[in-house]
């Protein structure tokens, strides 16, 4: 029997994964977390084998910094392990969320059958990855650094600072038109859609001093 404790925000979701989970056999859910708070202190607690994390959880820590501490939980005989299971498949999240030792991430599309099998392979430590998830992984293994403009690194630079668009065009005596242009095609080349997620990438990837 491979005992979980699931942690998503949306009580809906909780209610129709709990549904799901209890249809198979092998599977026992210990508990529910609304919050990352929640799902630290429950798994200290219960000592799951696997904790089924999504990564936007409203307010307080993110289901990153959830993973990361629960990883590092002094719970005997090992932490639980984490499965992210979410919407979200950018570059930045995925690579957030396994270097805070996430040992498997499921997109919520899966079949439910995917997802069993996933929640198995996480309580033995083995990675499971949905495909589109390590398609991304391959190529960015693969691939090499992005590669910026110089104009594109310099805006690159103002985001890290916090600056809005109209602040960043007034610096480098642009229109913001043309920082939006720049953004879009920084976004892009890095496989981000947020600002954070830009600078967040470009500092894993030494792109900014």
């Amino acid at each position: 029997m491979t005992t979980i404790l699931l942690c998503d925000d949306h009580a809906v979701v909780r209610a129709g994964l709990l549904a799901l989970l209890g249809s198979a056999p092998d599977i026992e859910v210990l508990g529910e977390a609304g919050s990352g708070e929640e799902a630290v202190a429950l798994a200290a607690k219960l000592r799951p084998h696997v904790v089924l994390m999504d990564l936007q959880l409203g307010e307080g820590i993110d289901g990153v910094e959830a993973t990361r501490r629960i990883t590092a939980l002094p719970t005997p005989p090992a932490p639980p392990h984490v499965l992210v299971l979410t919407t979200y498949d950018t570059d930045a999240d995925i690579t957030r969320a396994i270097g805070a030792g996430a040992t498997g991430y499921l997109l919520k599309a899966e079949r439910p059958e995917e997802l069993f099998s996933a929640i198995h392979s996480a309580a033995q430590g083995r990675t499971t990855l949905s495909p589109p998830v390590a398609s991304r992984v391959m190529a960015h293994m693969r691939g090499s650094r992005p590669t910026l403009t110089h104009r594109e690194l310099d805006i690159l630079g103002q985001l890290a600072r916090g600056l809005g668009n109209r602040d960043i065009a007034r610096a480098l005596f642009i229109s913001e038109a043309t920082v939006k242009t720049h953004l879009g095609r920084i976004y892009d080349k890095l496989g981000v859609d947020t600002r954070a997620g830009a600078v967040s990438v470009a500092k894993e990837q030494r792109l900014l001093p």
